[in-house]
């Protein structure tokens, strides 16, 4: 799996190629499910990301309590 950068990245780059409209039916339906897969797994390593970060969040006392990332 690529990280959440290179993914993003390949991600801005598909979604660049398809806005042109210059590709056929064909190469924009395997875009489209390229797309679908590299934003999966951004939406997942952001999901990760989030849940290490609401774990990390302290209360003043110092007992680790669990809130949401906002």
């Amino acid at each position: 799996m690529q990280n959440f950068e290179q993914s993003l990245k390949q991600l801005e780059g598909i979604v660049a190629q398809m806005e042109r409209g210059d590709v056929s039916l064909e190469e924009s339906v395997k875009l489209f499910e390229e797309g679908s897969k590299l934003a999966e797994q951004c939406r997942q390593q952001l999901a990760e990301a989030e849940g290490k970060v609401e774990i990390l969040i302290k209360q003043r006392s110092g007992a680790m309590k669990r809130e949401p990332f906002s």
